[in-house]
């Protein structure tokens, strides 16, 4: 299958979706040309903000093949991914991204994800959240008990330009 077929694959997806209830999203994750997973937007039916199609597609991957790494693979999304899930998307190692109705389409339904990406481009602790930092010695504690178990370990796949 190509590029084409799996977006379409997302789209169908995201129309089952709303013929359930849900949401207008759908997202498929693919490497080497196996679906890994699919994931749909069920923010409304599960009462989870995080339920994003990408999101779900991320977990249930990590579930069905018990990693939660997945570098050299393609997320397909019928529209454009909000800041949160292309975060998750790079934490988990996807490689590449392709989507279907962007900005210029979701605005005019609601969706669009420019706000979101705005305030993310803000520096931490000034994006709209109030921000408190209480370091505490008993959480270094913990990161030494991390290092001792497994070494340095940690996220080393994220990269920290």
């Amino acid at each position: 299958m190509a590029d084409l077929d799996f977006l379409k694959a997302s789209i169908a997806l995201a129309k089952d979706n709303v013929a359930r209830g849900g949401q207008p999203f759908g997202a498929v994750l693919v490497k080497d040309g196996e679906v890994l997973a699919e994931g749909v937007n069920q923010t409304y039916i599960d009462h989870d903000p995080t339920a994003h199609a990408e999101i779900q597609a991320l977990r249930n991957a990590a579930r069905i093949h018990q990693r939660s790494l997945f570098a050299g693979s393609t997320m397909y999304a019928s529209g454009k991914p909000c800041a949160m899930c292309m975060a998750a998307m790079i934490q988990a190692g996807v490689s590449r991204l392709v989507y279907c109705a962007g900005d210029d389409v979701g605005e005019g339904y609601g969706w669009s994800t420019d706000y979101l990406y705005r305030r993310m481009q803000q520096p931490f602790g000034e994006q709209g959240v109030v921000t408190v930092h209480l370091p505490l010695a008993e959480k270094t504690a913990v990161f030494e008990l991390w290092r001792e178990r497994h070494g340095q370990g940690g996220n080393e796949h994220i990269r920290r330009d």
